[in-house]
C-alpha cells in the first residue's frame, strides 16, 4: 500500500528523529493499516516495543481484512486474547446483579459484605480477610461457603511480632478458624523495635485466603457495588 509523502520523509528520517518522535511515527504507520511486519520492514523497531507504542490504536475491520489479504496470515492482525474470560465475568456479575436484590434481605449475606467491604482484599481475583479476632474470619469462611462455594478451600497465613510462639500460633488459628487441613503461607515476623505496640498479639494477625478464587472475587466487587446502590450510598467504586 501506498504512504503519503509526509509519513515517507519521517521514515527516512527515522534515524534522526527523537525517542518520542519515533514512537508517534510507529503509531501513525500502525493508523495507516499496516501489520507490524511491514512497519519493521520501513523502521527499524522491535516488534515488543512496537507493539507498547501501538498498543492504543485500533484497526477497522477492514483495515484487518486488507493485511490478511496483502500477507496471506493473521500476522500483525490484532488477537482479542481476553475475550471468552472479559464475556464469562460479564455474565458472572450480571448474575451476581440479579441476586443481590434477593440477598440483602439476608442478614448473614449482608454481615459477611460489610465485613469484605470493610476488611477483605480488594486486590484483584484474590479474596482474603486479615483480622485478629477469629469470630471475623470464621464469618468470612461461612459466608463464602454459604453464599459463594460450598466447598471452598483456604489458605492461612500470620502476622507476627519477634518472640511469638509460631507453632502455637498456627495451632490456634487452625482451631480458631476450623480450618483444620488449611496450609500456611509463609509468615511474616516483625522485628522487635519497628513498631510501636507494646502489648503484641500472642497469636498475631491470621489471613484467611481463598483457594482459586477468581471468579468469587468478580462476584463479590458485584455485590459491593449493588449493595452501595441499594443503600443509597452511590454507584462509583474502582473494583472493575
Amino acid at each position: 500500500m501506498e504512504l503519503e509523502a509526509v509519513l515517507l520523509e519521517r521514515v527516512r528520517e527515522y534515524e534522526s528523529l527523537s525517542r518520542w518522535e519515533r514512537s508517534e511515527l510507529g503509531r501513525d504507520l500502525r493508523r495507516t493499516g499496516l501489520s507490524y511486519g511491514e512497519i519493521m520492514e520501513l523502521i527499524y523497531v522491535k516488534k515488543s516495543t512496537l507493539a507498547t507504542w501501538c498498543r492504543e490504536v485500533r484497526l477497522s475491520d477492514e483495515q484487518i481484512e486488507a493485511i490478511k489479504a496483502r500477507t496471506g496470515s493473521r500476522i500483525g492482525v490484532p488477537v482479542d486474547t481476553n475475550r471468552k474470560r472479559r464475556e464469562e465475568v460479564e455474565i458472572l456479575r450480571s448474575m451476581a446483579r440479579d441476586e443481590a436484590e434477593t440477598l440483602i434481605h439476608d442478614p448473614l449475606w449482608v454481615a459477611g459484605l460489610i465485613l469484605y467491604w470493610g476488611e477483605g482484599t480488594k486486590g484483584r481475583n484474590r479474596l482474603s480477610v486479615a483480622n485478629t479476632d477469629p469470630r471475623a474470619l470464621r464469618l468470612f469462611v461461612k459466608w463464602v461457603r454459604t453464599f459463594i462455594d460450598p466447598q471452598a478451600r483456604f489458605t492461612l497465613a500470620m502476622h507476627l511480632h519477634e518472640g511469638n510462639d509460631e507453632m502455637n500460633a498456627r495451632r490456634y488459628w487452625r482451631w480458631e478458624t476450623g480450618l483444620d487441613d488449611a496450609n500456611f503461607i509463609k509468615t511474616f515476623i516483625k522485628p522487635a523495635g519497628t513498631g510501636h505496640r507494646k502489648n503484641h498479639l500472642e497469636h498475631g494477625v491470621c489471613t484467611v485466603r481463598m483457594r482459586r478464587a477468581s471468579d468469587a472475587w468478580n462476584i463479590t466487587m458485584e455485590w459491593i457495588d449493588c449493595a452501595a446502590v441499594l443503600f443509597g450510598l452511590g454507584e462509583t467504586s474502582n473494583y472493575n
